[in-house]
C-alpha cells in the first residue's frame, strides 16, 4: 500500500509518527501555502486530510472548485456561493460538491480567524 504520494508528505515523514490506525497531527509540522493560511495535510493514496487555519488576512482572488467535507473546530468563517454568503461557526459540518455549480470562496471578517479540519480527494 502506498501511503505517501506527495513530495511535501514525504519531506514529514522522517519526524511523523503514525501506524496504519492514528494521524499524530502535532508531528506534522505547519505549511503556510498561501498568506493567511496555515495547515497541517495528511495525504494516502488520493485522499487528503487537512487541519487548516485561515486568518483574516486571507484573500481568495479565485474561486474554488473543489469539493471539501469538513468540520469547524474553532472560529468563524463565511463562504460565498456564487453571490450566497453562509457563515459557519464552531460546531457546523461542511460539505461542499466540486464543481462550478458550488464554486467558493472563503469570507474572513477582519479579527477572525477559523481553523477546519477538511477531508478532500487529489484527484
Amino acid at each position: 500500500m502506498k501511503l505517501f504520494n506527495n513530495k511535501r508528505t514525504y519531506e514529514n515523514l522522517a519526524n511523523y509518527s503514525m501506524n496504519k490506525h492514528i494521524i499524530k497531527f502535532e508531528d506534522i509540522s505547519w505549511e503556510k501555502p498561501a498568506k493567511g493560511v496555515l495547515q497541517k495535510v495528511y495525504i494516502n493514496d488520493s485522499n487528503k486530510m487537512r487541519i487548516v487555519r485561515f486568518q483574516d488576512d486571507f484573500v481568495e482572488a479565485e474561486w474554488c472548485l473543489k469539493g471539501h467535507a469538513g468540520f469547524v473546530l474553532n472560529g468563524e468563517m463565511k463562504i460565498d456561493f456564487n453571490g450566497t454568503i453562509q457563515t459557519y461557526k464552531k460546531g457546523d459540518g461542511l460539505w461542499i460538491e466540486e464543481g462550478e455549480s458550488s464554486k467558493h470562496k472563503v469570507l474572513i471578517e477582519k479579527g477572525e480567524e477559523v481553523e477546519l479540519l477538511l477531508f478532500e480527494s487529489e484527484q
